[in-house]
């Protein structure tokens, strides 16, 4: 496969409808088992909500970020985070389950990482992920993440029009130097 030529910009509200559909796929149901990052044997569920959405869009101290290909499609997208004046979050990570495996992904965590340093003077990033998901930490472990000894609970009773498949989920926390 060629290499894609990708365009990384912070969402507005209009890009909603399409961001909302992309997150949904990637995470939950039957269209993201064809990718690698599927959460659906873990929690039934939307994800997210057109509300939450709009409030991390809108966020003065965050930005979901999209990625583009040529033809204007959203292929990716994630959130990143101001938590204080040296630690940032890193979440909401989507790449279309029809293109992952191809750089897509490496790509976004990369601009996601230099947006928050450039943007906010960020040395540290920090993101969660479900303690199930071991290649999925492998990964992040790879582009330069560690695991750290914190965890932080799931949210079982924040679940949007679905219910969790597991009753002993929680997150580990990885963090990264920038």
């Amino acid at each position: 496969m060629a290499p894609i030529s990708l365009s990384i910009r912070k969402a507005t509200p209009a890009d909603l409808p399409a961001v909302l559909a992309l997150v949904r796929s990637a995470y939950r149901g039957e269209s993201s088992r064809a990718g690698w990052t599927t959460e659906a044997g873990l929690v039934d569920d939307q994800r997210i909500d057109e509300t939450g959405l709009l409030a991390k869009i809108n966020e003065p101290l965050g930005a979901v970020l999209v990625a583009e290909d040529e033809a204007g499609d959203i292929l990716a997208c994630c959130e990143v985070l101001k938590q204080s004046d040296t630690l940032g979050y890193f979440g909401l990570f989507a790449v279309n389950p029809l293109r992952q495996a191809g750089g897509i992904g490496r790509t976004v965590l990369t601009a996601a990482e230099e947006y928050a340093k450039q943007t906010w003077g960020i040395r540290e990033m920090e993101m969660s992920v479900i303690w199930t998901r071991e290649e999925l930490i492998q990964y992040y472990i790879r582009r330069g993440y560690t695991r750290t000894e914190k965890t932080k609970p799931f949210p079982y009773a924040e679940l949007v029009g679905g219910k969790a498949l597991r009753d002993d989920l929680y997150f580990s926390i990885l963090i990264k130097a920038l």
